[in-house]
């Protein structure tokens, strides 16, 4: 399975061509401040050293941005926002209140509004985190993550990997996405929930072993 192909349309975040340049998605996770610093920042003002940011970003005063960062057009960084570095925060992005991010790609039109943790992960065009939606990056025997995809079991070979959500996917609100899940295109998962392992494109998660096909 080739989990880019499956989850993400190309063109909607400044690191595409980046991340559409390897096999195996979490790789991706590697080299996200490498990239950063990497690429030409014409349309971004340098705001502090190593946090690039779109002149139409709104960043509030009280967020906390480490390098490196970037930043796209017309994004809000909300109040006491803290991004730990290494991420890339697309185009007509809402990163919200008390939202922490660390080693991520946020893609464009994203909504992580609300006390959210995004740490090691991915997230496609329109992915939208619901208050207190967390994705866990460790696991509690602090082994190598593992991605349960349909047709087989592959060890990342890395102790950090947090959750790859696909473009319009729909996170409800207090959910913890554990280590590895891979939630498809356009898929819900229901408020509360714990979530591991893969979700099916156009699905909706109900609980562990009830996932239904998600009716238009």
């Amino acid at each position: 399975m080739n989990l880019i192909e499956t989850l993400f349309e190309s063109g909607h975040t400044i690191a595409w061509d980046y991340i559409s340049s390897f096999q195996f998605l979490p790789d991706a996770l590697l080299g996200i401040g490498d990239f950063i610093r990497g690429i030409l920042k014409t349309g971004y003002d340098e705001i502090r050293e190593g946090v690039w940011a779109s002149p139409s970003a709104l960043i509030a005063e009280s967020a906390c941005i480490l390098p490196p960062c970037i930043i796209g057009a017309n994004t809000e960084i909300r109040h006491s926002a803290f991004i730990r570095g290494n991420a890339v925060i697309g185009n007509n992005v809402v990163i919200g209140n008390s939202v922490e991010i660390k080693n991520a790609i946020i893609s464009d039109c994203s909504e992580v509004p609300h006390f959210n943790y995004v740490g090691d992960s991915i997230l496609g065009f329109k992915a939208h985190m619901g208050a207190g939606a967390i994705t866990s990056n460790v696991r509690s025997d602090k082994k190598n993550v593992i991605l349960h995809l349909p047709d087989e079991d592959i060890d990342t070979k890395r102790m950090k990997v947090g959750a790859f959500l696909g473009d319009r996917s729909e996170i409800g609100c207090n959910s913890v996405l554990n280590p590895g899940t891979v939630i498809g295109h356009d898929a819900i998962v229901y408020p509360l929930s714990s979530v591991r392992g893969y979700v099916p494109p156009s699905s909706i998660y109900k609980g562990f072993g009830n996932i239904i096909e998600r009716v238009y």
